[in-house]
């Protein structure tokens, strides 16, 4: 089902201004646009039980949002006299910060209504209540009930939420009272993550190649006229830093804290990524100093998502892990996990790293399938990114796996939160990396996927590939101006300003010439650890992540929100242009995804699929944005 995006464009950058509405003869004032539009009476499957308890966030407005844009921009913007120079969390919070009057009316208003309130972060972006869902309803002006929408069911309001209207310019948006965040995640079981066992095991077929090229398939048809090399098994730690050209380098992310923000926590998270080092990386074993996590208590809901799946953001968490090491083995790594899967878990994460700056990047592997989400949601994490800019912490988000959405939505989409304009969005390559550990070639990462039957290659069909596309929600940002061509930025505008547009930079995404990854996982025969080849642009945001921590610890200072510094290096040295390259790869899976019993399926994997809205270009495209970092003249970016 295709969620409407053009009313939340029109408000999401507004402000978080609330407005009088119906409320308004009762003394009260909307938060636009707060109800999601899939909850609809067709949509409703029942109403939720009054004494069930949740907690949710009032985020507050920033007392001078203004000169917070101003300032973000200055110390981001090399030809800013203030460039660099960074806020602590402290004077952002007293520049900033809502002010000690806003935080206890706000206060005062959620326990003179019956909720408990809990801490206060550091930086005051939020105050958090818990309460039953008949206290949310009478305090909010709404009624709760489940939806049913993208196959999951989820609460949500049936109407605006509103405040009293002396709170109006107060409150920026409130997270957790509907559900609209656990949309932003995979979705293939549920419970609580101590009831969740290891994924279901994994593993890549023979035959594969050590490097690219290093076998070709000559026993099947040859696919579109060639006799195409075997996909590679998986890369590893040694071959992509030498793609990249880090092998060379004498930093190692030293000095230089990574956080990686995921839904949960493996329970063999480190010992994982520790193996791992251990078997295809032995000079750079990851020690248990270099490592440390944070993991939120369970946020109160009786009403959780029907689908969360802890086993698979397992997964997530140790590619995420293993990525950013392999590229700075030297770096420390914080892993932040959200208690569960909905976006105020989420949100309290990322928020808590840049509250207190905890780490000086950080890696974020998950998104919505397109735009369509809650303006407050929108304002919040613009919010949250806006003051890592301030503080000269750089957030990466991958930029999505189905390209600008438009076959699974119906209309192109850029995905959020990497489409937001203070984050930089990381898209996907398919590389070649040669037997010396050099690129033979790069391209964008589109698949088409043509599987072998009966001696035949049936048509080629669209598996997954870089996400780009034109915001909706956001303006061109000034550091794409003149950079990225007009007639992309003003795709899905309708008359309007031109849209941001994603991604910025990428690194190798293409599962098909993917990241050898290893975690414990649940195979037939028991639970243990094993490797796999794994990709998706959740393996380019991390290795871009790792790859910023070489840049940082090389030059002796933190890069921050770096895009308005590599739009700048756009067409220099430091960048290497992506472009279109036909190729393909063979690639043989389990049936069964773990062994041969169940048979073999032979497919074969054409590069940079022409089959698309988006395109692999020269220069600036909505595939690989800018293209990909080169060596150390990209490293030494100022």
């Amino acid at each position: 089902m295709r969620r409407a995006l053009t009313v939340v464009a029109s408000l999401a950058l507004a402000g978080g201004v609330l407005v009088p509405g119906t409320a308004a003869a009762q003394g009260r004032a909307v938060i636009p646009l707060s109800h999601p539009l899939w909850a609809t009476p067709q949509a409703k499957v029942a109403d939720s039980a009054p004494s069930a308890k949740l907690s949710f966030r009032v985020y507050l407005t920033m007392r001078d949002q203004a000169g917070a844009d101003a300032t973000a921009r200055a110390v981001s913007d090399p030809s800013s006299p203030s460039f660099r120079r960074y806020l602590t969390p402290d004077q952002v919070r007293d520049r900033f910060a809502a002010t000690d009057a806003t935080l206890g009316a706000v206060r005062n208003w959620l326990s003179g209504s019956g909720f408990s309130i809990g801490d206060v972060p550091a930086n005051r972006a939020y105050v958090e209540a818990t309460g039953t869902t008949g206290q949310v309803e009478q305090a909010f002006g709404v009624d709760l009930a489940r939806y049913r929408v993208d196959g999951q069911v989820l609460r949500a309001a049936d109407r605006e939420l509103s405040v009293p209207a002396a709170l109006a310019g107060d409150v920026l948006g409130v997270i957790g009272v509907d559900q609209a965040g656990a949309l932003m995640k995979p979705d293939t079981t549920d419970g609580s993550p101590a009831d969740v066992p290891p994924s279901d095991g994994f593993r890549n077929a023979p035959p594969c190649s050590a490097y690219y090229g290093e076998k070709i398939d000559t026993t099947d048809p040859a696919y579109q006229g060639q006799q195409r090399p075997y996909a590679p098994c998986g890369y590893t730690p040694a071959q992509l830093r030498s793609a990249y050209g880090l092998d060379g380098v004498r930093a190692d992310g030293s000095g230089t804290t990574v956080a990686i923000v995921d839904a949960f926590a493996s329970p063999t998270l480190y010992a994982d990524a520790a193996e791992y080092a251990r078997r295809n990386d032995p000079a750079h074993p990851l020690r248990r100093s270099q490592f440390a996590e944070k993991v939120f208590p369970a946020n109160v809901d009786q009403e959780p998502p029907d689908q969360c799946d802890a086993a698979g953001w397992y997964g997530e968490q140790t590619l995420d892990v293993e990525a950013v090491h392999a590229m700075a083995p030297g770096a420390k790594i914080l892993y932040v996990g959200g208690s569960d899967c909905q976006d105020a878990s989420l949100d309290e994460a990322l928020n808590w790293i840049v509250a207190g700056h905890e780490a000086d990047i950080i890696s974020n592997s998950y998104g919505d399938a397109g735009e369509d989400i809650p303006a407050a949601e929108v304002r919040v994490w613009t919010q949250i990114a806006q003051q890592a800019a301030l503080e000269g912490i750089g957030v990466y988000f991958s930029s999505g796996d189905n390209g600008d959405e438009a076959a699974r939505l119906g209309s192109p989409s850029a995905d959020f939160p990497a489409s937001d304009a203070w984050v930089t969005a990381v898209g996907g390559t398919s590389l070649a990396v040669g037997k010396d550990g050099r690129t033979l070639f790069e391209t964008g990462w589109e698949t088409g996927k043509s599987t072998l039957t009966g001696g035949t290659y049936g048509p080629a069909a669209y598996t997954s590939g870089s996400g780009g596309g034109t915001s909706v929600l956001f303006d061109e940002p000034f550091y794409q101006r003149g950079v990225v061509p007009d007639a992309l930025a003003a795709q899905n505008q309708h008359g309007k300003a031109k849209g941001r547009v994603v991604p910025d930079i990428s690194a190798v995404g293409d599962p098909n010439t993917g990241f050898l990854v290893g975690q414990t996982q649940t195979f037939p025969d028991g639970v243990y650890y094993d490797q796999y080849r794994i990709g998706g642009t959740s393996l380019s945001s991390p290795l871009l992540a790792g790859i910023m921590a070489v840049s940082d610890s090389l030059t002796g200072f933190h890069h921050g929100f770096v895009n308005p510094v590599i739009y700048r290096a756009g067409g220099t040295p430091a960048i290497k242009d992506v472009r279109h390259v036909d190729g393909a790869v063979m690639r043989v899976d389990y049936a069964n995804s773990v062994d041969a019993s169940g048979g073999l399926i032979t497919s074969a994997r054409e590069l940079d699929w022409p089959g698309l809205t988006i395109h692999t270009t020269p220069g600036y495209d909505n595939v690989t944005g800018l293209g990909v970092p080169n060596g150390l003249a990209f490293l030494v970016l100022p």
